[in-house]
Protein backbone atom coordinates (compact mmCIF):
# COMPACT_ATOMS: atom_id res chain seq x y z
CA UNK A 1 0.00 0.00 0.00
CA UNK A 2 1.61 3.27 -1.12
CA UNK A 3 1.13 6.51 0.76
CA UNK A 4 2.23 8.52 -2.28
CA UNK A 5 0.47 11.91 -2.19
CA UNK A 6 -2.30 10.59 0.04
CA UNK A 7 -1.65 13.44 2.50
CA UNK A 8 -0.49 17.03 2.48
CA UNK A 9 0.86 19.52 4.98
CA UNK A 10 -1.81 22.20 5.24
CA UNK A 11 -0.73 24.19 8.29
CA UNK A 12 2.46 25.06 10.16
CA UNK A 13 3.10 27.08 13.30
CA UNK A 14 5.82 27.87 15.76
CA UNK A 15 6.36 30.01 18.84
CA UNK A 16 9.20 32.41 19.40
CA UNK A 17 12.30 30.36 20.11
CA UNK A 18 13.97 31.28 23.38
CA UNK A 19 16.72 30.37 25.80
CA UNK A 20 14.85 31.00 29.02
CA UNK A 21 11.15 30.82 29.89
CA UNK A 22 8.85 30.10 32.82
CA UNK A 23 6.24 28.49 30.53
CA UNK A 24 5.52 24.78 30.42
CA UNK A 25 6.17 22.53 27.42
CA UNK A 26 2.40 21.99 27.11
CA UNK A 27 1.72 25.74 26.98
CA UNK A 28 4.29 26.15 24.20
CA UNK A 29 2.95 23.13 22.35
CA UNK A 30 -0.61 24.41 22.44
CA UNK A 31 0.42 27.87 21.21
CA UNK A 32 2.25 26.40 18.22
CA UNK A 33 -0.65 24.04 17.56
CA UNK A 34 -3.21 26.85 17.47
CA UNK A 35 -1.02 28.75 15.02
CA UNK A 36 -0.71 25.70 12.75
CA UNK A 37 -4.45 25.03 12.87
CA UNK A 38 -5.22 28.65 12.03
CA UNK A 39 -2.63 28.59 9.23
CA UNK A 40 -4.57 25.67 7.73
CA UNK A 41 -7.85 27.58 7.96
CA UNK A 42 -9.26 25.07 10.43
CA UNK A 43 -10.79 25.26 13.89
CA UNK A 44 -9.29 23.29 16.80
CA UNK A 45 -12.38 21.08 16.82
CA UNK A 46 -11.63 20.02 13.21
CA UNK A 47 -8.58 18.08 14.42
CA UNK A 48 -9.45 14.38 14.64
CA UNK A 49 -5.95 12.95 15.09
CA UNK A 50 -2.94 13.95 17.21
CA UNK A 51 0.64 12.73 17.40
CA UNK A 52 2.36 14.69 20.18
CA UNK A 53 6.10 14.46 20.67
CA UNK A 54 7.55 12.43 23.49
CA UNK A 55 6.64 13.32 27.06
CA UNK A 56 5.35 16.84 26.36
CA UNK A 57 1.63 16.03 26.06
CA UNK A 58 -0.95 13.27 25.63
CA UNK A 59 -4.09 13.12 23.50
CA UNK A 60 -6.34 14.15 26.38
CA UNK A 61 -4.50 17.48 26.66
CA UNK A 62 -5.74 18.40 23.18
CA UNK A 63 -9.24 17.06 23.83
CA UNK A 64 -9.49 19.19 26.98
CA UNK A 65 -7.84 22.38 25.75
CA UNK A 66 -9.29 22.43 22.25
CA UNK A 67 -12.76 21.09 23.00
CA UNK A 68 -12.38 18.20 20.55
CA UNK A 69 -15.45 15.98 20.80
CA UNK A 70 -14.44 13.21 18.41
CA UNK A 71 -10.71 12.52 18.45
CA UNK A 72 -10.39 9.37 16.38
CA UNK A 73 -6.66 8.69 16.40
CA UNK A 74 -3.68 9.29 18.66
CA UNK A 75 -0.17 7.88 18.67
CA UNK A 76 3.43 8.57 19.52
CA UNK A 77 6.52 7.77 17.47
CA UNK A 78 9.21 7.31 20.12
CA UNK A 79 12.33 7.68 17.99
CA UNK A 80 14.01 10.70 19.59
CA UNK A 81 14.95 13.24 16.94
CA UNK A 82 13.50 11.00 14.22
CA UNK A 83 10.05 11.19 15.85
CA UNK A 84 8.67 14.30 14.16
CA UNK A 85 9.37 13.17 10.59
CA UNK A 86 8.36 9.58 11.38
CA UNK A 87 5.04 11.01 12.58
CA UNK A 88 4.35 12.22 9.03
CA UNK A 89 4.31 8.62 7.79
CA UNK A 90 2.15 7.58 10.74
CA UNK A 91 -0.33 10.41 10.17
CA UNK A 92 -0.74 9.71 6.46
CA UNK A 93 -1.16 5.99 7.11
CA UNK A 94 -4.04 6.80 9.49
CA UNK A 95 -5.56 9.21 6.96
CA UNK A 96 -5.22 6.73 4.09
CA UNK A 97 -6.90 4.07 6.24
CA UNK A 98 -9.92 6.37 6.55
CA UNK A 99 -9.55 6.84 10.29
CA UNK A 100 -9.22 10.63 10.30
CA UNK A 101 -8.85 13.70 8.10
CA UNK A 102 -6.65 16.22 9.91
CA UNK A 103 -3.77 15.06 12.12
CA UNK A 104 -1.86 17.47 14.34
CA UNK A 105 1.85 16.86 14.97
CA UNK A 106 3.15 19.02 17.80
CA UNK A 107 6.04 19.58 20.17
CA UNK A 108 6.75 21.85 23.10
CA UNK A 109 10.19 21.88 24.71
CA UNK A 110 11.95 23.59 27.56
CA UNK A 111 15.31 22.07 26.77
CA UNK A 112 17.13 25.19 28.00
CA UNK A 113 15.02 26.02 31.04
CA UNK A 114 13.98 22.51 31.99
CA UNK A 115 15.80 19.25 32.66
CA UNK A 116 19.29 18.66 31.38
CA UNK A 117 20.15 16.29 28.58
CA UNK A 118 21.71 13.58 30.77
CA UNK A 119 18.38 13.01 32.49
CA UNK A 120 16.56 12.71 29.17
CA UNK A 121 19.05 10.18 27.84
CA UNK A 122 18.06 7.91 30.70
CA UNK A 123 14.50 7.88 29.34
CA UNK A 124 15.58 6.44 25.98
CA UNK A 125 14.45 2.86 25.38
CA UNK A 126 18.04 2.01 24.41
CA UNK A 127 19.42 3.31 27.70
CA UNK A 128 19.79 -0.17 29.17
CA UNK A 129 22.25 -1.05 26.37
CA UNK A 130 24.06 2.27 26.70
CA UNK A 131 24.25 1.61 30.41
CA UNK A 132 26.00 -1.69 29.78
CA UNK A 133 28.60 -0.58 27.23
CA UNK A 134 29.03 3.21 27.09
CA UNK A 135 28.36 4.42 30.61
CA UNK A 136 31.19 2.46 32.27
CA UNK A 137 33.60 4.59 30.20
CA UNK A 138 31.84 7.80 31.27
CA UNK A 139 29.71 8.36 28.15
CA UNK A 140 26.20 9.60 28.95
CA UNK A 141 25.44 12.77 26.94
CA UNK A 142 24.61 12.55 23.21
CA UNK A 143 27.87 14.23 22.19
CA UNK A 144 29.77 11.46 23.95
CA UNK A 145 27.59 8.73 22.48
CA UNK A 146 27.85 9.98 18.88
CA UNK A 147 31.48 11.11 18.88
CA UNK A 148 32.79 7.59 18.11
CA UNK A 149 30.74 7.57 14.89
CA UNK A 150 32.35 10.81 13.78
CA UNK A 151 35.85 9.65 14.71
CA UNK A 152 35.37 6.35 12.87
CA UNK A 153 34.23 8.22 9.74
CA UNK A 154 37.33 10.42 9.95
CA UNK A 155 39.64 7.43 10.26
CA UNK A 156 38.03 5.51 7.39
CA UNK A 157 37.47 8.30 4.89
CA UNK A 158 39.77 11.18 5.76
CA UNK A 159 36.93 13.41 6.91
CA UNK A 160 38.23 16.41 8.86
CA UNK A 161 37.01 18.84 11.49
CA UNK A 162 37.08 21.55 8.82
CA UNK A 163 34.39 19.62 6.96
CA UNK A 164 32.27 19.86 10.11
CA UNK A 165 33.12 23.56 10.31
CA UNK A 166 31.64 24.17 6.86
CA UNK A 167 28.32 22.75 8.07
CA UNK A 168 28.34 24.93 11.19
CA UNK A 169 29.23 28.11 9.28
CA UNK A 170 26.73 27.51 6.48
CA UNK A 171 23.94 26.82 8.94
CA UNK A 172 24.76 29.95 10.95
CA UNK A 173 24.73 32.05 7.79
CA UNK A 174 21.18 30.89 7.12
CA UNK A 175 20.09 31.57 10.70
CA UNK A 176 21.27 35.16 10.37
CA UNK A 177 18.55 35.66 7.73
CA UNK A 178 15.81 34.21 9.96
CA UNK A 179 14.02 36.57 12.39
CA UNK A 180 13.03 33.60 14.57
CA UNK A 181 16.51 32.15 15.02
CA UNK A 182 18.34 32.10 18.32
CA UNK A 183 21.94 32.42 17.16
CA UNK A 184 22.64 35.30 14.76
CA UNK A 185 26.27 36.19 15.41
CA UNK A 186 28.37 35.25 12.38
CA UNK A 187 30.99 32.55 12.81
CA UNK A 188 33.96 31.47 10.73
CA UNK A 189 35.80 28.20 10.28
CA UNK A 190 38.47 29.62 12.57
CA UNK A 191 35.85 30.27 15.26
CA UNK A 192 34.77 26.66 14.90
CA UNK A 193 38.32 25.36 15.24
CA UNK A 194 38.92 27.53 18.29
CA UNK A 195 35.72 26.49 20.07
CA UNK A 196 36.30 24.18 23.00
CA UNK A 197 36.31 20.42 22.62
CA UNK A 198 33.17 18.76 24.00
CA UNK A 199 33.80 15.13 23.09
CA UNK A 200 36.58 14.46 20.59
CA UNK A 201 36.16 15.17 17.69
CA UNK A 202 33.02 17.24 18.40
CA UNK A 203 33.60 20.86 19.40
CA UNK A 204 31.15 23.33 20.90
CA UNK A 205 30.16 24.67 17.47
CA UNK A 206 29.48 21.13 16.27
CA UNK A 207 26.68 20.82 18.85
CA UNK A 208 23.01 21.77 18.61
CA UNK A 209 21.31 24.21 20.94
CA UNK A 210 19.13 23.62 23.98
CA UNK A 211 15.97 25.62 23.33
CA UNK A 212 12.57 26.60 24.68
CA UNK A 213 9.62 26.84 22.32
CA UNK A 214 7.05 24.94 20.32
CA UNK A 215 6.33 23.91 16.74
CA UNK A 216 3.44 22.15 15.06
CA UNK A 217 2.23 20.82 11.70
CA UNK A 218 -1.19 19.83 10.38
CA UNK A 219 -1.36 16.88 7.96
CA UNK A 220 -4.62 16.58 6.00
CA UNK A 221 -6.11 14.17 3.52
CA UNK A 222 -4.98 15.21 0.04
CA UNK A 223 -8.52 15.55 -1.31
CA UNK A 224 -9.50 17.92 1.49
CA UNK A 225 -6.26 19.89 1.24
CA UNK A 226 -7.19 21.26 -2.18
CA UNK A 227 -9.93 23.46 -0.70
CA UNK A 228 -8.09 24.76 2.36
CA UNK A 229 -6.52 28.12 3.09
CA UNK A 230 -2.94 27.45 2.04
CA UNK A 231 -1.55 25.97 -1.13
CA UNK A 232 -1.00 22.37 -0.05
CA UNK A 233 2.40 20.76 0.15
CA UNK A 234 1.97 17.14 -0.91
CA UNK A 235 3.91 14.34 0.76
CA UNK A 236 5.32 12.30 -2.11
CA UNK A 237 7.05 9.67 0.00
CA UNK A 238 7.87 8.91 3.63
CA UNK A 239 9.68 6.17 5.51
CA UNK A 240 11.50 5.30 8.70
CA UNK A 241 14.49 3.05 9.27
CA UNK A 242 16.39 1.68 12.23
CA UNK A 243 20.10 0.93 12.56
CA UNK A 244 21.55 -2.54 12.62
CA UNK A 245 21.77 -4.35 15.94
CA UNK A 246 22.97 -3.73 18.57
CA UNK A 247 21.63 -0.46 19.94
CA UNK A 248 25.04 0.35 21.43
CA UNK A 249 26.79 2.36 18.71
CA UNK A 250 30.30 1.32 19.65
CA UNK A 251 29.41 -2.37 19.36
CA UNK A 252 28.21 -2.23 15.72
CA UNK A 253 30.37 -3.57 12.91
CA UNK A 254 29.55 -0.40 10.93
CA UNK A 255 29.30 2.80 12.96
CA UNK A 256 29.01 5.11 9.95
CA UNK A 257 25.68 3.98 8.49
CA UNK A 258 22.38 5.14 10.01
CA UNK A 259 18.78 3.98 9.83
CA UNK A 260 18.25 6.62 7.14
CA UNK A 261 20.21 4.42 4.70
CA UNK A 262 17.30 1.94 4.86
CA UNK A 263 14.52 4.53 4.85
CA UNK A 264 15.75 6.80 2.05
CA UNK A 265 15.52 4.28 -0.83
CA UNK A 266 11.95 3.42 0.19
CA UNK A 267 10.94 7.08 0.38
CA UNK A 268 12.51 7.95 -2.97
CA UNK A 269 10.86 4.93 -4.61
CA UNK A 270 7.48 5.94 -3.20
CA UNK A 271 8.01 9.54 -4.30
CA UNK A 272 9.13 8.55 -7.80
CA UNK A 273 12.12 10.91 -7.73
CA UNK A 274 15.87 10.69 -7.11
CA UNK A 275 18.29 12.76 -5.02
CA UNK A 276 19.08 14.79 -8.15
CA UNK A 277 15.50 16.10 -8.12
CA UNK A 278 15.75 17.63 -4.64
CA UNK A 279 15.88 21.44 -4.56
CA UNK A 280 16.21 21.96 -0.80
CA UNK A 281 16.91 19.69 2.18
CA UNK A 282 16.24 20.15 5.88
CA UNK A 283 18.55 17.59 7.48
CA UNK A 284 18.48 16.79 11.18
CA UNK A 285 21.53 18.44 12.71
CA UNK A 286 21.93 17.47 16.33
CA UNK A 287 25.65 17.54 15.48
CA UNK A 288 27.48 18.61 12.34
CA UNK A 289 28.74 15.08 11.69
CA UNK A 290 25.18 13.75 11.58
CA UNK A 291 24.39 16.11 8.70
CA UNK A 292 27.37 14.87 6.72
CA UNK A 293 26.51 11.23 7.40
CA UNK A 294 22.84 11.69 6.41
CA UNK A 295 23.85 13.43 3.17
CA UNK A 296 25.66 10.20 2.30
CA UNK A 297 22.94 7.84 3.54
CA UNK A 298 20.24 9.77 1.65
CA UNK A 299 22.17 9.22 -1.58
CA UNK A 300 23.42 12.70 -2.38
CA UNK A 301 26.96 11.32 -2.55
CA UNK A 302 28.70 8.03 -1.88
CA UNK A 303 29.67 6.86 1.58
CA UNK A 304 32.88 8.60 2.56
CA UNK A 305 32.41 11.51 0.15
CA UNK A 306 30.36 13.71 2.48
CA UNK A 307 33.39 15.79 3.49
CA UNK A 308 34.35 16.89 -0.04
CA UNK A 309 30.65 17.35 -0.85
CA UNK A 310 30.09 19.94 1.87
CA UNK A 311 33.53 21.53 1.32
CA UNK A 312 32.53 22.26 -2.29
CA UNK A 313 29.91 24.73 -1.09
CA UNK A 314 27.07 22.42 -2.17
CA UNK A 315 25.02 22.93 1.00
CA UNK A 316 25.18 26.74 0.96
CA UNK A 317 22.05 28.72 0.17
CA UNK A 318 23.22 29.15 -3.42
CA UNK A 319 24.67 25.64 -3.71
CA UNK A 320 23.37 22.57 -5.52
CA UNK A 321 21.66 21.31 -2.31
CA UNK A 322 20.78 24.12 0.12
CA UNK A 323 20.64 22.56 3.60
CA UNK A 324 18.95 23.78 6.79
CA UNK A 325 17.85 27.08 5.38
CA UNK A 326 16.28 28.15 8.70
CA UNK A 327 19.39 27.65 10.80
CA UNK A 328 18.61 24.14 11.99
CA UNK A 329 19.10 22.77 15.48
CA UNK A 330 22.61 24.20 15.37
CA UNK A 331 21.56 27.85 15.13
CA UNK A 332 17.78 28.32 15.01
CA UNK A 333 16.43 26.12 17.81
CA UNK A 334 16.27 22.53 18.97
CA UNK A 335 12.67 21.47 18.39
CA UNK A 336 13.58 17.83 17.78
CA UNK A 337 13.18 18.39 14.05
CA UNK A 338 9.62 19.75 14.00
CA UNK A 339 11.03 23.14 13.00
CA UNK A 340 12.73 21.41 10.05
CA UNK A 341 9.31 20.32 8.78
CA UNK A 342 7.92 23.83 9.26
CA UNK A 343 10.82 25.25 7.26
CA UNK A 344 10.49 22.79 4.37
CA UNK A 345 6.80 23.62 4.02
CA UNK A 346 7.58 27.34 3.94
CA UNK A 347 10.28 26.77 1.35
CA UNK A 348 7.86 24.89 -0.90
CA UNK A 349 5.23 27.58 -0.41
CA UNK A 350 7.83 30.17 -1.44
CA UNK A 351 7.46 31.94 1.90
CA UNK A 352 10.70 31.20 3.78
CA UNK A 353 12.94 33.88 5.28
CA UNK A 354 15.94 32.52 3.36
CA UNK A 355 14.06 31.37 0.28
CA UNK A 356 15.63 28.99 -2.22
CA UNK A 357 14.75 30.14 -5.72
CA UNK A 358 12.26 27.92 -7.58
CA UNK A 359 12.14 25.30 -4.82
CA UNK A 360 9.58 22.71 -5.96
CA UNK A 361 10.68 19.43 -4.37
CA UNK A 362 12.37 19.05 -0.99
CA UNK A 363 13.04 16.58 1.76
CA UNK A 364 13.29 16.58 5.52
CA UNK A 365 15.04 13.99 7.67
CA UNK A 366 15.08 12.98 11.30
CA UNK A 367 17.81 11.31 13.33
CA UNK A 368 17.13 9.87 16.74
CA UNK A 369 18.58 8.13 19.72
CA UNK A 370 21.19 5.59 18.56
CA UNK A 371 20.73 5.94 14.81
CA UNK A 372 17.01 5.85 14.00
CA UNK A 373 16.23 7.58 10.74
CA UNK A 374 13.15 9.08 9.11
CA UNK A 375 12.53 10.97 5.87
CA UNK A 376 9.71 12.70 4.02
CA UNK A 377 9.84 13.99 0.45
CA UNK A 378 7.41 16.77 -0.46
CA UNK A 379 6.44 18.94 -3.39
CA UNK A 380 4.40 22.07 -3.86
CA UNK A 381 1.03 21.37 -5.43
Amino acid sequence: MSLHEQGAVTGVGETEYMRGTDRTPLSLQLEASLKAIDDAGLKPTDIDGVIPYGLGAVAEDFVTNFGISDLRFSATTPMGGASAVAAIQCAIAAIHAGICNHVLLAIGRTGHSGGRIGARVQQMPQFRVVGEFEMPSGAIAPAQLYAPMARRHMELYGTTSLHFAEIAVSTRNNAMLNPNATMKRPITAEDHQNSRMISDPLRLLDCSLESDGGAAVVISAADRARDMRQRPVLVMGAAEGHPDSPSAITQRPDMTTLGLAKAAPRAFAMAGVTPDDIDVAEIYDCFTYNVLCQIEDAGFCKKGEGGPFVASGAIRLDGRLPVNTHGGLLSQAHMAGMNHIVELVRQLRGAAAAQVRDAEIGLVTGYGDMGDGSIAIMRRA
